[in-house]
């Protein structure tokens, strides 16, 4: 409708558009990787970043050789406005807001996937994890509603898709501040005709119910898998990290799971390193572990991040220390 072709990323393009993460700090490298990439393939070309880099530092961006415009989380959804106005002779161009300026959320979802596409049903966060910058880059938790949410999903059912996998920020905040849960949507979404399966991504642990459990365990369209994060299994790091459970409320989901679904899968997420995380921080969280019926782990080494809380705590873990650890976890 604009005017633009999509090509193969392998191909000589006009336009490159870098969508980015800055979870951790080898997500801010490899974004620059990839601007260097787009301009060797064309020297010619004109590159628009957007994403959580592009809001979280949209100056450092803009400083790199090959960037033309950077736009941050309010504006990106209205890049194909800007790309025909980019001078590649001129100055950078940088629009970013405040991301507490950032309040509308409309359902979108995946394709090109094959057989499943990926559904997002929430963005934000209002969680404050020491270590995270994702309420920063994304702002406040928020949600359409049910029906609408349906109305997405019914488009989705429409194309040759099989499966939907559930995916946002911190999904199970999904309908926060109004009289409608997470629960309430896939009570719907499993009344879905023209998909065979559906998929939960990652939950955080104080938000996976026993009714949702339940619910899942006694579905024959949500797939018996669980992605929860843990991060740590001590409870003195648990509490510096500000999250919101310990370790006995983690182990109690566990249980509850396979109690439930005996055959379910159950991923982990852990950070290895965080500051402060002594020795036998380090086993409370590895002999936790070992103890838990769990599927298989997402291990990362603690990754500073400016602008948290854990940035600027004191007795951090030496980087090689924190690799050791992860290959040992």
């Amino acid at each position: 409708r604009h005017g633009f072709e999509k090509v193969d990323y392998r191909d000589k393009a006009d336009f490159y558009v870098l969508n980015t993460c800055s979870v951790t700090d080898n997500a801010d490298k490899e974004a620059c990787k990839l601007i260097r990439q787009a301009k060797r393939r064309n020297p010619d070309s004109a590159v628009a970043v957007i994403g959580c880099y592009a809001q979280l530092k949209p100056n450092e961006i803009a400083e790199m050789d090959g960037v033309d415009i950077v736009l941050g989380a309010e504006e990106k959804f209205n890049l194909l406005d800007h790309l025909d106005a980019i001078d590649l002779k001129g100055k950078v161009k940088v629009i970013q807001s405040e991301i507490d300026h950032v309040h509308t959320f409309i359902p979108s979802y995946s394709a090109g996937e094959r057989t499943r596409s990926f559904l997002k049903i929430q963005d934000g966060c209002d969680y404050s994890c020491s270590f995270c910058t994702i309420p920063l880059a994304r702002g406040k938790s928020r949600s359409d509603t049910v029906e609408n949410t349906m109305k997405t999903a019914r488009e989705v059912a429409k194309t040759d898709t099989r499966e939907i996998v559930l995916t946002g920020v911190n999904i199970g905040d999904f309908g926060k501040g109004t009289s409608e849960t997470f629960y309430d949507l896939i009570q719907q979404l499993s009344t879905l005709e023209g998909i065979d399966r559906i998929r939960i991504s990652s939950i955080e642990p104080n938000l996976l119910t026993d009714e949702i459990i339940e619910f899942c365990a006694s579905s024959e369209k949500f797939m018996p898998h669980f992605h929860i994060p843990l991060q740590s299994g001590s409870n003195k790091i648990l509490s510096t990290m500000r999250r919101r459970y310990k370790q006995e409320l983690y182990e109690n989901r566990v249980t509850k799971i396979k109690s439930a679904i005996p055959d379910c899968c159950i991923g982990v997420d852990v950070i290895v390193g965080f500051p402060g995380e002594t020795d036998d921080d380090f086993l409370d969280t590895y002999n936790f572990l070992n103890d838990l019926d769990v599927s298989y782990l997402h291990v990362f080494t603690y990754s500073e991040r400016l602008n948290t809380e854990a940035f600027e705590m004191g007795e951090t873990v030496q980087k090689e220390k924190r690799e050791i650890g992860r290959a040992h976890v």
